[in-house]
């Protein structure tokens, strides 16, 4: 995950391949374990593949926000914002 530190920079943050599956990564978002993610990556290296997932877990964040009735936390706002606005642009409806 890219995690922006504000004037300390951007970073990528490593997690361990056991806390990775999207679940943790869904309840570590909503917790506030990260700062301020830019984008979301994840890689298969046996495999040899990487796909940037951001669009997909920012949707996922808004839905499970939105059935909780509750908002989307501050440290992860304009995350979810920056990548539904793609999908929005892009709706031809």
């Amino acid at each position: 995950m890219l995690d922006d530190f504000g004037r300390l920079g951007l970073a990528w943050r490593e997690t361990n391949p056991s806390d990775a599956e999207l679940e943790t990564v869904i309840h570590d978002l909503l917790e506030g374990q990260y700062y301020n993610p830019v984008r979301i990556v994840g890689f298969n290296i046996a495999e040899g593949w990487s796909i940037d997932a951001s669009e997909d877990i920012a949707n996922e964040l808004r839905a499970r926000c939105d059935a909780e009735g509750r908002g989307v936390p501050d440290c992860i706002q304009d995350f979810v914002d920056r990548f539904e606005g793609r999908r929005l642009s892009s709706d031809p409806g």
